[in-house]
């Protein structure tokens, strides 16, 4: 199995029960070793008294592309911290896409950027996730 392959096959055992991510309607859009792409449209629903998309929602959508990129691996990978600037409001009705890119993987930690952006292209918030293994995998081991 490719490195993409297991990253696909990682993705899917994870979204069976990611009922978070499906309750919010965010779609997986593509998923490579270490990459992960996923997108979200905002509804009346998650819009806050500035009718604004409420920024919980927008760290959901970099959280969950967070963590498909980081278990794509085949190691169980918790998010330990992180943060995120938000640059631009969305809107109800906006289609908010994140991109979730490795920079950084040693023993049990990693770093990841990710990039929130809506249909124009428009960068929305900008997240940075550290994350740590845990025991387990999502697929069986092959020997």
């Amino acid at each position: 199995m490719t490195p993409d392959q297991l990253a696909a096959a990682c993705a899917a055992s994870m979204w069976a029960d990611d009922r978070a991510s499906q309750a919010l309607g965010m779609t997986i859009d593509r998923i490579t070793s270490g990459i992960a792409v996923m997108s979200m449209t905002v509804t009346e629903d998650m819009t806050n008294g500035h009718s604004t998309c409420h920024g919980g929602y927008i760290f959901t959508l970099a959280d969950s592309a967070f963590a498909f990129a980081c278990n794509s691996h085949n190691q169980n990978t918790v998010g330990q911290q992180a943060a995120i600037t938000y640059i631009a409001p969305a809107f109800a009705g906006d289609r908010l896409t994140a991109e979730a890119r490795e920079i950084s993987r040693r023993g049990r930690g990693g770093i990841y950027d990710v990039t929130v952006t809506n249909q124009t292209g428009e960068t929305i918030a900008v997240f940075r996730g550290h994350s740590r293994t845990v025991k387990g995998t999502h697929l069986p081991e092959s020997k």
